[in-house]
C-alpha cells in the first residue's frame, strides 16, 4: 500500500511541475502588458517635467510624446486580445498531463513492470546475483575474506577487478594468485599490465621484469613481446624497440589484431625497409614512417600515450594528402600516401590514394608501374587501374 501512496504523490508533483508553466502563462502575458504601458505612462509624465524644466523644446515634446503615445495605444489594443488566449490554448494538454499522462504511465508500468516482485536485500541477491558484477564483485569478496588462501578465488576476481578499473585491488588479487597457484603467462601479462595502468601505461622496471618472466614460461607470447617491445621505445632506444616490433611482425599470423598496432610502432621506431612479413604476413606494414615524419616529430611522438601516437600519425598522413592534391607532381609522396593508408589499415583510402598517383602517374610509364607493383605488395585491389 506504501508503495502505490508514493506513486501517486510523485505523480501528483510531477503533474503540479508540467502544469505550472502553463497556468502562469496567461498572469505572465498580462503582467508583461501592463507593465510595458506603465513604463510609456511614466515616459509621459517625465516627458511633461522635461518641457516644463525647459530641458527640451515643444517641437521635440510634440514628436516624442506622439511616438509613445503609438506604443501606449499599441500595448493596450493587444491586451484584451491577447489575455484570454493562454486558458483556451492549453486546455487540451492540462489535461493531458492530469488525466492521460497518468494513466498512460499506470497501463505502462503493470504491462512491464513487476509491483508485486519483493525486495531483497543483499544477502538475498549473493545467493543469486545473475549478471549484477557488484553483486558478483561482493559474493567473491566476501568469500575470499573467509578464506585468503583460496587462489582460485583471486584467479577470477583479478580480471573483473582490471575490467572495472579497480586496477590496485587487481595488482594485489594477481599478487595473490601467482603466490597461491603459480606464475603463469596469463597472471603474469594481467600483473605488468596493472604495474602500467598504475604508472600511466608506462613499462616500469618492475613490469619489465615480469614480462620478461613470463617470456621464460611462453617464449611466442605476443601479449608480452609486445610490451617489452614498448619498453624500449619509451626509453628511447629506438633501435632496439623498432627489431623487436619487426621481430613480433614476423612471428605474428596475417590476420591477428594486434598486427596493425606492431606495424604503426615499426613506422614509427624509423623503420626504413619493409617490416619482416610485411609482403605477406603483414600487408600494412610500411617502409618509413607515415607522412614522411620529421625527427623532431618521432622525438615528440615518444613521449605519446598510444591514442594520440595514431591521432599524430594520421594527422601527418592527412597532411601529406593535402600537399599532393595540391602539387600531384610527386612520385615519392604518392608511394608513401598509399604506405602511409596501407599502416593505418585504411584500405579505402589506399586504393583512393593509388588512383590518384596513377592519374598523375600513369601506369603505362615506369612510376605508374611501381606504383602499381606497391598496391599489390600491399594488397591493394588494382583492378581496372592497369589501363
Amino acid at each position: 500500500m506504501l508503495f502505490w501512496i508514493l506513486v501517486a504523490v510523485l505523480t501528483a508533483v510531477v503533474a503540479v511541475i508540467l502544469l505550472y508553466p502553463l497556468l502562469r502563462g496567461a498572469k505572465a502575458a498580462e503582467n508583461i502588458r501592463a507593465g510595458e504601458a506603465a513604463v510609456y505612462r511614466d515616459q509621459l509624465r517625465e516627458l511633461d517635467r522635461d518641457l516644463s524644466g525647459g530641458l527640451i523644446t515643444p517641437e521635440e515634446a510634440d514628436y516624442a510624446r506622439a511616438e509613445i503615445g503609438r506604443r501606449l495605444i499599441a500595448v493596450s489594443a493587444d491586451e484584451p486580445v491577447e489575455t484570454p488566449k493562454p486558458a483556451r490554448h492549453h486546455r487540451f494538454t492540462e489535461a493531458f498531463v492530469l488525466l492521460v499522462l497518468p494513466v498512460l504511465g499506470l497501463c505502462l508500468y503493470l504491462a512491464t513492470g513487476r509491483p508485486d516482485l519483493p525486495s531483497q536485500p543483499l544477502e538475498a541477491r549473493l545467493e543469486n546475483p545473475g549478471n549484477d558484477v557488484a553483486v558478483l564483485i561482493t559474493k567473491a569478496e566476501r568469500h575470499l575474506a573467509e578464506k585468503p588462501d583460496d587462489g582460485k578465488g583471486w584467479d577470477v576476481l583479478a580480471p573483473i577487478y582490471f575490467r572495472t578499473m579497480r586496477v590496485n585491488d587487481a595488482q594485489v588479487a594477481y599478487r595473490n594468485a601467482i603466490r597461491l597457484l603459480g606464475p603463469s603467462p596469463v597472471r603474469l601479462d594481467g600483473l605488468a599490465e596493472t604495474l602500467m595502468a598504475v604508472s600511466d601505461g608506462v613499462v616500469t622496471e618492475e613490469a619489465r621484469q615480469v614480462l620478461e618472466q613470463s617470456l621464460t614460461l611462453e617464449p611466442d607470447n605476443p601479449r608480452a613481446r609486445f610490451y617489452i617491445a614498448l619498453s624500449s621505445e619509451q626509453a628511447g632506444r629506438r633501435d632496439e624497440a623498432r627489431q623487436a616490433f619487426e621481430a613480433l611482425a614476423k612471428q605474428s599470423p596475417p590476420d591477428a589484431p594486434w598486427l596493425p598496432l606492431v606495424n604503426q610502432h615499426i613506422a614509427m621506431n624509423g623503420a626504413n625497409s619493409a617490416a619482416p612479413g610485411a609482403n605477406s604476413a603483414a600487408p600494412g606494414a610500411v617502409s618509413a614512417a607515415p607522412g614522411n615524419p620529421t625527427q623532431q616529430d618521432v622525438a615528440a611522438a615518444e613521449t605519446m600515450n598510444a591514442g594520440d601516437r595514431q591521432q599524430m600519425i594520421r594527422g601527418m598522413v592527412e597532411s601529406l594528402d593535402a600537399k599532393l592534391s595540391a602539387d600531384p607532381n610527386n612520385f615519392e609522396g604518392w608511394m608513401r600516401l598509399v604506405r602511409s593508408y596501407a599502416v593505418l589499415n585504411d584500405r579505402d583510402r589506399a586504393a583512393g590514394a593509388l588512383k590518384r598517383g596513377l592519374a598523375a602517374f600513369p601506369p603505362a610509364g615506369e612510376q605508374g608501374r611501381q606504383l602499381l607493383a606497391l598496391a599489390r605488395e600491399l594488397g591493394i585491389a588494382t583492378e581496372g587501374m592497369a589501363q
